[in-house]
């Protein structure tokens, strides 16, 4: 269903926070960063008292945490305990006043937030281009409900489509050949394979898990997305990849017309 947009109700427009890197000034187009925030607080709109959520990584995400933690302040909401995917949402959720726990203690979610690096027709998503996929597939697939918020310009006809990485968290041993096989394996979708290095050094991308992370290109359709999902994980080396199937319930889209929720 399409909402009435944020910008055309005047006050109810989320100010700028630290997570946002627009101008506080309200541009005539709203920037990619406004429209994640509008997608964000959206989703934040299915957060209840009471509940264990799943707190996701990266640009979008950050605001929906950012978000919880204001409404904790305000006594909007009690009683929360939050699962972060990632170190780094583990130091923004303190910072806000989140109190956290872990999967050991609540192996079951009322509801995960996160964004997504792509969203096909199906709901299936590319995640984990920020590095945290691992720990964002183990929380996220324990949820009941799991939301994906993105801005329009995530969305394609099919995974990979955007041209753009897909992740695969690998162990450092002998990685090289690993990378090797990865790149054999969807030789056929032109396939390129590439490690993932700081831009600052060179020196490999390492996740919060220590592991490295190969970043896949595809210029063609890979095809049956689960064969895909089965034939890398039978890898030895490869420890989870970037393909979210059939885990998203929930889809919050922000665009220039408004913002869209799509349920699975």
């Amino acid at each position: 269903m399409a909402l009435a947009h944020p910008r055309f109700i005047g006050t109810n427009k989320p100010k700028v926070d630290s997570c946002q890197m627009a101008s506080p000034q309200s541009p005539v187009i709203l920037t990619q960063d406004e429209l994640k925030k509008i997608a964000a607080y959206k989703a934040v709109e299915f957060v209840e008292s009471g509940m264990v959520l799943g707190l996701g990584t990266g640009s979008t995400a950050c605001h929906a945490v950012a978000r919880i933690g204001e409404l904790l302040q305000q006594g909007k909401l009690k009683n929360i305990v939050g699962i972060p995917t990632s170190k780094k949402t583990h130091e923004q959720a303190v910072s806000v006043g989140i109190p956290l726990s872990d999967l050991d203690n609540y192996p079951v979610l009322d509801l995960a937030i996160d964004g997504a690096d792509e969203v096909d027709p199906y709901l299936n998503l590319v995640k984990g281009r920020g590095g945290s996929l691992l720990r964002e597939k183990m929380v996220e697939g324990a949820c009941k409900k799991f939301v994906v918020i993105v801005d329009e310009t995530k969305l394609v006809k099919h995974i990979g489509g955007s041209g753009l990485a897909m992740p695969v968290e690998i162990v450092p041993f002998c990685w090289k050949f690993t990378l090797e096989r990865l790149q054999m394996m969807f030789m056929d979708a032109g396939c390129v394979a590439k490690l993932r290095r700081f831009i600052e050094n060179g020196e490999p991308f390492v996740t919060d898990n220590g592991n490295y992370i190969i970043d896949l290109y595809f210029e063609k359709d890979i095809g049956d997305l689960k064969v895909a999902s089965d034939e890398i994980l039978r890898l030895a080396g490869v420890v989870e990849h970037g393909m979210f199937l059939d885990m998203a319930t929930t889809l919050i889209v922000a665009g220039e017309l408004g913002v869209t929720v799509k349920n699975k």
